[in-house]
């Protein structure tokens, strides 16, 4: 008998990394149904995920749930415990926040492809607490009140889930961490076929790409360009809240272009011709070197998390980047003078070559086969 399966994922406003798990997942189980604490997904974007429509909690409904959703996160464990998954045989959670800790039976599998437990509740919480000016005061007491119990209906609702799969093993240890709990990995679906550079040649110019918010680092990125490497350009993709910080950081620099928001193939354009990638991020598995990699450009990335997974450091046979060990300028500028010293070691084969591993029918196969062995 076919298994009736529901497809629950924390919220639909931008399309990023998760979305494209979202997406993957959906194109393996089409016939799902979809739950979303909020849905503010336009026409193109929900062509991504077959023009599905999810059922969403009473937090849409809520005055400006697109821009203040984050707001509401004191009342997503209750949201999601609302939702009716009783007729499913099994529940597939795609969560970051609070989608695993819907309710299911002993009779249903619960299956969570962990992006991470929720980050500004545990490891990162004095950073989101610093980010949002709220490390003092009566509204950072509050927030830490807040904080401590959804750490603990976190850890609770962990037992609900029959078996977790992690993006990255980065993630897996922070699930081994918090959760108790093993974990399979499997990376998160790039799609390598998108990202193929129809004419590329060696630009005189780096590139950094990434929607601006603090936890990216483009700020850093800007920084070291503008004050250690005036010698060398810097072109930065992207848009979002930081972009007024960027552009002052960046003023009077005449190394350093801002492009702002790109269309697919102006994007795929301008890295497929940059001399690298430049990551500054501690992302639990950061899409954006793969892509690079998959157009042949080598990065340069910060040592820590996703990246230590999807990047070849250049003590092996087969490189496909350089690590700087420090989130700071001279950790990133001695990074980028190495690598322009023993660029000869990095290959556009074998960067594509390297990306191939992550490619989205690599973790469509994996999930299938998840699901139905259970």
């Amino acid at each position: 008998m076919k298994k009736k399966i529901a497809i629950i994922h924390d919220w639909l406003i931008d399309f990023g990394g998760a979305e494209s798990c979202l997406a993957s997942i959906i194109n393996c189980f089409p016939d799902a149904d979809l739950f979303t604490v909020v849905d503010h997904f336009d026409s193109e974007q929900r062509k991504k995920i077959l023009n599905k429509k999810s059922k969403t909690t009473f937090i849409q409904n809520l005055p400006f749930s697109k821009k203040l959703y984050r707001k509401y996160l004191p009342f997503m464990p209750f949201a999601v415990e609302q939702f009716d998954l009783s007729k499913y045989d099994v529940v597939i959670s795609s969560s970051h926040a609070v989608a695993k800790g819907v309710l299911t039976g002993p009779d249903q599998t619960h299956i969570c492809y962990c992006h991470s437990p929720i980050r500004y509740a545990w490891d990162l919480q004095h950073q989101y607490l610093d980010e949002s000016n709220l490390k003092m005061g009566p509204l950072g007491l509050i927030a830490r009140i807040i904080l401590s119990r959804i750490r603990i209906w976190d850890a609770r609702t962990s037992n609900g889930v029959d078996k977790f799969i992690a993006n990255s093993n980065f993630i897996s240890r922070r699930i081994k961490k918090i959760y108790r709990r093993k974990s399979e990995v499997v990376y998160p679906p790039v799609d390598t076929s998108s990202f193929i550079a129809l004419e590329s040649t060696e630009g005189d110019y780096y590139v950094t790409c990434s929607r601006l918010v603090p936890y990216k680092r483009i700020d850093l990125i800007v920084k070291t360009f503008k004050e250690e490497l005036k010698d060398k350009k810097l072109t930065v993709i992207g848009d979002g809240p930081e972009m007024k910080k960027i552009l002052k950081i960046s003023e009077n620099s005449k190394n350093i272009n801002i492009l702002g928001f790109q269309k697919h193939k102006d994007m795929v354009n301008i890295i497929s011709n940059s001399k690298a990638f430049i990551f500054a991020a501690e992302e639990d598995f950061g899409i954006a070197p793969v892509e690079a990699q998959s157009l042949g450009i080598p990065v340069i990335a910060f040592k820590k998390g996703g990246a230590l997974e999807t990047v070849v450091d250049h003590n092996d046979i087969n490189p496909t980047g350089v690590f700087f060990d420090k989130q700071n300028e001279k950790s990133i500028k001695d990074a980028i003078l190495f690598y322009e010293k023993n660029s000869e070691k990095f290959s556009r084969e074998k960067c594509i070559i390297n990306a191939q591993k992550f490619d989205k029918k690599i973790f469509e196969t994996k999930i299938k086969e998840v699901v139905e062995s259970l």
